[in-house]
């Protein structure tokens, strides 16, 4: 990684403009073409630096409510029960953790009633007994942006 690409960088993870042309913008901020931005951030996604580049936004503003869920999953049902979580797309993400409760995620939908049906009906189609929900009382937003 060079100077420029730590500049992209830091201008993404919370400076990227909103508007039709966000990567020209920038570009056009960082004495860059749009071309080479984009190029740029596409190698950075490649080689790992970056996952992705998206919106992050506060649920319950938009009218959802979220929820962050422990299961506690043999590992013989660990690769059918992660499946069967992905393919909702009300889940933003999930982690493995090394304790009882091994999968987490986290469930985002327009009612808390709509995420425990889907949780009741991910326990029967996998078998997993063991899925708590902990609905989120209050918000705490904090900043984060890395030091590049």
């Amino acid at each position: 990684m060079d100077q420029t690409d730590k500049a992209i960088l830091r201008e993404v993870q919370s400076n990227l403009p909103i508007s039709e042309t966000p990567f020209l913008d920038l570009g056009q901020k960082l004495g860059l073409s749009e071309e080479e931005v984009l190029s740029r951030l596409a190698g950075l996604k490649k080689s790992g630096v970056i996952r992705r580049i998206g919106g992050n936004f506060q649920s319950s503003r938009l009218g959802f409510t979220s929820t962050l869920c422990a299961a506690k999953v043999p590992s013989e049902k660990l690769d059918q029960f992660v499946e069967a979580v992905n393919a909702y797309d009300e889940v933003t993400h999930n982690y493995l953790r090394d304790h009882e409760f091994n999968v987490w995620f986290t469930f985002i939908a327009p009612s808390m009633d709509y995420i425990e049906k889907s949780l009741k009906a991910l326990a029967e189609k996998t078998g997993v007994k063991d899925i708590y929900s902990f609905p989120s009382k209050k918000l705490f937003k904090i900043q984060v942006d890395f030091k590049v």
